[in-house]
């Protein structure tokens, strides 16, 4: 029942990203991993935003979907595989879609990240995913092999609605694939990760990008895995790496049942 995290720093040489992930993957893999995530943009992350329109796959077909598949299957690994970009049918925007795949190579689900990060981080720094991104709008909740998983992206974590509707859905644990900024991170990222793991009693796995990428962005890292009591049970604060740790369904239910915030919920929606 163990998952690991990946932490990476993308550059916009997608087939150079993807033999380092491939490598991190062998390495969670012979760690005893079941179940590996990468971080949000694990095979590309270009000099500007448009760039990624030019390495876009149709949904089921393309170099970047290959390689996940083929390696879940050669390894034996579930693998959560961070974002890639998916074409649309509106021009010039794709879709940040989590993909996640079985041991078997076959793909299990697809979630489009819903939240996007359209913000001015500081004079110099701003975003505007919007403009390049498709938003999603269908929370995914998916069996795996370390209990029910919950899948988020990077801004999302930072509207607690949508964990709630995971959590209801059976979510045991929640996988955050990252690219934080290193303000933002620096000011909120542990905070937001443990509050949504505390608050729904669940685990949670957040592969983070880490480092100075191809466009002069600095992504903050500290890769992270959270129980569902809040504890940090494994981190990696800056550079290229593997964490893992073990999951314990039992002793979480166990928590729920002698702790029932969950129940105690007055204000649903």
């Amino acid at each position: 029942m163990t998952v690991a995290a990946i932490q990476m720093t993308t550059g916009a040489d997608r087939d150079a990203n993807l033999a380092i992930a491939s490598d991190l993957l062998r390495e969670a893999a012979a760690g005893g991993a079941s179940v590996a995530a990468l971080p949000e943009n694990f095979a590309f992350m270009g000099v500007k935003e448009a760039d990624k329109q030019a390495i876009a796959e149709s949904d089921g077909a393309g170099p970047i979907q290959d390689f996940l598949a083929a390696t879940a299957r050669e390894l034996g690994l579930w693998i959560v595989g961070g974002t890639i970009p998916l074409r649309t049918a509106t021009a010039g925007r794709v879709a940040a879609a989590c993909l996640v795949y079985g041991a078997d190579g076959a793909r299990r689900a697809r979630y489009d990240k819903i939240h996007l990060f359209d913000v001015r981080v500081s004079e110099r720094e701003e975003y505007r995913e919007s403009a390049t991104v498709m938003p999603g709008g269908t929370p995914v909740v998916l069996d795996t092999p370390v209990g029910r998983l919950g899948l988020a992206v990077c801004y999302d974590v930072r509207f607690p609605e949508l964990f709630r509707r995971l959590g209801a859905a059976g979510a045991q644990w929640f996988c955050l694939p990252s690219a934080f900024t290193a303000p933002t991170g620096r000011a909120h990222w542990e905070t937001l990760l443990r509050a949504r793991a505390i608050e729904n009693l669940c685990y949670m796995v957040a592969p983070a990008q880490s480092g100075v990428h191809a466009n002069g962005r600095e992504t903050y890292g500290d890769s992270m895995i959270v129980d569902y009591w809040g504890r940090v049970l494994a981190r990696l604060p800056r550079g290229r790496g593997v964490i893992s740790a073990r999951l314990e369904p039992a002793r979480q239910e166990e928590t729920r049942r002698t702790f029932p915030a969950l129940s105690h919920r007055v204000l649903e929606e």
